[in-house]
């Protein structure tokens, strides 16, 4: 089997970290997250992953953020059978095979082009199933999708990569189009972002820079006033949290303590409704 070369930027290399990550974790025992899907596309692409540098840590957070997101949606689409389903900045992940959606589900995953080219190669087609190639920062891709559904966005691992002028265009656009649904996502805190700002951190060497965070539900109104919070999902909330390993408990405990890093272990969910006069 020829392997895929990966044409990636630095940002976009973040991808595979992810993919790497909950990989790593899947094979454990007890995982949180069995991700076969993952697993075979890891095995077709040519690249260095042991550079990363990853171990238990990112495999338990990777993977308990992918399985709240995961029952979120299936919470969404349980309460709306009939439904649009929209993943931002998807990268390598596979959700949509994980949960296998009916086929009253409209799903569509967007990202860069070049990140869209690789999944058309690493992932099986289905029906249903749409795939977008393009930068959150252009909101013309939205022309593609019917807005005849109640939709849910999600926006799982993106939101810090964006500016606040984009955050504010997209989730603005997302409003308007759309006539009611969810939006999901993670977020890092507002001081947790300054301060890499100000050390010039980078995410382990790939160059990518967190830009946007929001530390409070309400700081979302400031750029997307019709949003209303509806709750921060927590790991323990997960029915699959009483079967996880000792440990991995300690580091979710340990993780969900800091403010600093709280938002992206706790999603955001807020719904928005188009209101008739």
């Amino acid at each position: 089997m020829k392997l895929e070369k990966v044409e990636f930027t630095k940002a976009q290399e973040t991808n595979l970290i992810t993919l790497y990550s909950r990989v790593l974790h899947s094979r454990s025992p007890n995982a949180l997250l069995n991700d076969p899907w993952a697993e075979k596309a890891l095995g077709q692409i040519d690249h260095d992953f042991t550079k990363f540098k990853v171990g238990r840590v990112e495999g338990i957070s990777f993977a308990a953020r992918a399985k709240k997101f995961d029952f979120l949606t299936v919470q969404f689409l349980k309460k709306n059978p009939i439904s649009t389903v929209l993943y931002l900045g998807c990268g390598l992940d596979t959700r949509v095979y994980r949960i296998n959606p009916s086929k009253d589900v409209a799903w569509y995953d967007i990202d860069f082009p070049e990140v869209i080219d690789l999944r058309k190669r690493l992932f099986p087609e289905r029906k249903d199933y749409f795939m977008i190639g393009s930068s959150l920062a252009e909101t013309n891709w939205l022309r593609q999708i019917p807005n005849d559904r109640p939709t849910l966005i999600i926006a799982e691992g993106v939101t810090m990569y964006l500016t606040e002028k984009i955050m504010k265009n997209l989730m603005n656009g997302l409003v308007d189009y759309f006539p009611m649904g969810e939006i999901m996502f993670d977020a890092h805190s507002k001081k947790l972002i300054n301060w890499m700002a100000s050390h010039e951190f980078n995410l382990r060497g790939t160059g990518a820079k967190f830009e946007w965070g929001m530390t409070k539900p309400e700081e979302i109104n400031a750029i997307e006033p019709r949003l209303e919070f509806v709750k921060q999902f927590k790991t323990i909330e997960l029915e699959e949290y009483s079967k996880m390993s000792f440990i991995d408990k300690v580091i979710i405990w340990r993780l969900e303590l800091f403010p600093l890093i709280r938002g992206i272990q706790r999603p955001f969910i807020f719904s928005f409704k188009k209101h008739t006069n």
